[in-house]
Formats: C-alpha cells, structure tokens, sequence
C-alpha cells in the first residue's frame, strides 16, 4: 500500500484521555489555564523586548526568539489535546499524526539548538567582553537564531520520514495525549534495533550535540569567571547564566528522559507524565525563570502593562 492511501486509511487513536466526564472537565480547564499562562507570558516577552530599547542585545534577542518558538511548540499539541479531551472520538489520521511529530520535534529540536545559542552569547560576553559587540552582531544573532529553527525541523523531517516508513501492527492505539515519537515506535511491527538505533542518533543530534556545545561553554565561563578578582564580578558573571542554566537543565533532562533511552524502557504512565512537563511546564516556567531573576525584564514587563493604562488622575 502506498504512504498517500495509508495516510487516508489508517487512523490512530488516542488512550491516555480520561473516560470519566468530570476528569474530562476538570482536564479541560487545567491544560486551559496552563496554556493560558503560556500565551501570556511568552507573547509578554516578545512585546516587551520588542517595546524597549535597551532590551535590543543580542541576549535579549535570543530570549525573544526561544519564546516565539515555544509559543509555536505549545499551538502544535495543547489546542489538539483540548479538543481531544472534549470529543468522543479522539483519534488522528496517519498524515496529521506524522505532521504533528514533525512539527512538535522540529521546534522542541530548534528549542535546544536556541538555547545553545544563548550558552555561546553568554560564553563571549563573559570570556571575550572586549570582542563582545564585534562578535556577536545582530546579522549573527539572526542567522544563528533562523539556523536554529531550520536544522530542529530538517532534523524532525528526517526522523519521521523515517518512523513512517515503517510498517505498522493492527493495534494503532497510542497511549499517549498526542503523536510523540516513542508511544508511535511502539505500534511498529519490525525488527525494532535496527530502528530504534537510528531515531537514537537523530535523538542524538537534537539533544546530546547541542548540550555538549552548552556544557563547553560553560566549562570555559566557570574557568574565566574563577579568574577574576572581584567577588562581585564573580556573582554578577554566575547570576547573567543562572537563570538559563536552570531552563537548559529542566529541559534537557526531560528530554533526555524521553528520547535518550531504549524503548523497551518505555512506561506509558510514567513517560505521560515527564511528557506534560517538557510540553506544558517548561514553556510556563521559562518566562517565571527569566522575568523573576532578571530586573530589566521585569521592569520592561512591567511598562509594558501599564503603557496603555494610565491612572486614573489622568
């Protein structure tokens, strides 16, 4: 059967949903309130980096972009899961199914790339300050931030070009909330090595690479950070990377979790659960991490809220 019949025939359907209609409500408003805080606190990034000029640095630049890629990364699942929730039927054709893994892994892909990115700005200003404006331009900045984006989907095309190539078994229940690679692997009737060890090197490149960039340029921050004479100097190199240490360990451990592992360790409740936390929490926590640790943001924030609403006296 060709892949264009298979894509009009076959259809999934989704098993993690809850059955019970007050789950299903109290579901519904959960992952809306969440998605919500998202919307919000990503699109409230990006205006207000946008809105203030002393915000125009290439760190700032950076941080607009990973929340303009996220807002795409959550829009690709939450408003399907949603729906999900509220139908009967929740089922998903392979051509949508294929789609939805491509776009959800190309942009969490191009999430990681950014946020290697962000290691390497950080790693210049800090050990190179006097190069610091020469090196990293607005023109760079782009490239690095467009190069992002385009390898995370290259990447994500191939992989699921691949995964849907593969044949697959007469069950097609996914225990899952939404296409994901690992919970799709384990409909697919063949010798399963041969092909978990290439979505182990896709997953590779994604992952591992980029970090190994992150853990480099730290290395040589810490080691220029440990040089200087000042122990405020030292405080204030460490707190610039904290908060960006924090967002690169939430998501690359969750996504290390996922996609580094063999899938005969795949635990449909347990993996549910990290999956929910890379998809919804870390796109929540992002902006509370960056904003909360950061003054600038958080004055930036704030005068963007209250640009358009003057007080009263006036």
């Amino acid at each position: 059967m060709s892949w264009g019949n298979r894509s009009v025939l076959m259809e999934f359907v989704f098993l993690a949903y809850p059955s019970r209609p007050e789950l299903r409500v109290l579901s519904f408003l959960g992952v809306s309130l969440v998605y919500t805080f998202i919307i919000s606190g990503n699109v409230l990034i990006v205006v207000a980096i946008q809105a203030e000029a002393r915000l125009h640095t290439p760190m700032y630049y950076f941080l607009g972009s990973l929340s303009g890629v996220e807002l795409c990364y959550v829009a690709v699942v939450v408003p399907h899961i949603l729906a999900n929730i509220l139908q009967s039927e929740k089922t998903i054709t392979l051509l949508a199914c294929a789609t939805q893994m491509a776009l959800f892994i190309g942009l969490g892909s191009a999430d990681c790339f950014l946020l290697a990115m962000m290691a390497y700005d950080r790693y210049v200003a800090i050990c190179h300050p006097l190069q610091y404006p020469l090196i990293m331009t607005i023109t760079l900045c782009v490239r690095l931030a467009v190069a992002s984006v385009v390898t995370g989907l290259f990447l994500s095309l191939q992989l699921v070009a691949f995964i849907f190539s593969l044949p697959f078994c007469r069950a097609r229940g996914i225990e899952h909330f939404f296409c994901d690679v690992p919970p799709v692997m384990r409909l697919v009737c063949a010798d399963s090595h041969i092909h978990e060890l290439s979505v182990l090197v896709a997953a590779t490149l994604a992952i591992a690479v980029p970090f190994l960039l992150i853990a480099t340029s730290y290395a040589f921050i810490v080691a220029a950070v440990l040089k200087m004479p000042s122990a405020a100097g030292r405080r204030r190199a460490f707190s610039t990377c904290s908060s960006h240490l924090t967002v690169v360990l939430l998501q690359y451990g969750c996504c290390a979790f996922m996609y580094l592992r063999p899938n005969s360790s795949y635990h449909p409740k347990q993996d549910r659960f990290i999956s929910l936390v890379y998809t919804l929490g870390t796109p929540l926590l992002n902006p509370l991490i960056y904003t909360l640790r950061n003054s600038e943001m958080k004055g930036a924030i704030g005068r963007v809220l209250t640009r358009n609403h003057p007080s009263q006296n006036n």
